[in-house]
């Protein structure tokens, strides 16, 4: 079995524990972010399968815990936690996978590559899964960067 499958498998069923709704939208959040990263990471160079993983895991504190305060950094211990108990990864990509975590909320700040892969899946993911949304201040010059990479640009109408 594959990693990531592995991954999936534990992260599908900690959601499992929460109530229909939330696992519902966690469920589409953490797999629309994975597949914002993995396109990402192809685009750019980076290692798919970490990419992948760590968009998996970014928001399970928060989901466990029902609080996005602190979030990213308690999730950073979380993850980690949880990548040495499933024993997938090694002690580099662990804290590759942990970095991006930690540092995803921090939208106005450039980090590592794989940490703005994160950041970058994520904010597709929270500007393109409903265009009614209005986007978030921290989040448009973003997805502005975003759209001019992936060659999205916006029509008048």
């Amino acid at each position: 079995m594959s990693r990531l499958k592995t991954l999936r498998e534990y992260v599908d069923k900690e959601l499992n524990l929460l109530e229909e709704e939330k696992r519902t939208s966690a469920t589409a959040h953490l797999y629309g972010v994975s597949l914002a990263a993995t396109i990402l990471a192809k685009k750019r160079g980076l290692n798919e399968e970490l990419a992948a993983m760590a968009a998996m895991l970014h928001d399970m504190h928060a989901y466990k815990s029902g609080s996005y305060d602190d979030h990213a950094h308690l999730g950073a211990d979380l993850a980690r936690k949880i990548l040495d108990n499933l024993a997938i990864t090694t002690s580099e990509e662990t804290d590759i996978i942990c970095s991006a975590i930690y540092h995803h909320d921090d939208k106005l700040v450039i980090d590592s590559p794989m940490d703005e892969l994160l950041k970058d899946a994520d904010v597709i993911d929270h500007c393109f899964k409903d265009s009614s949304k209005p986007i978030k201040e921290k989040e448009q010059k973003r997805y502005d960067n975003l759209c001019e990479e992936l060659g999205i640009y916006k029509i008048n109408a």
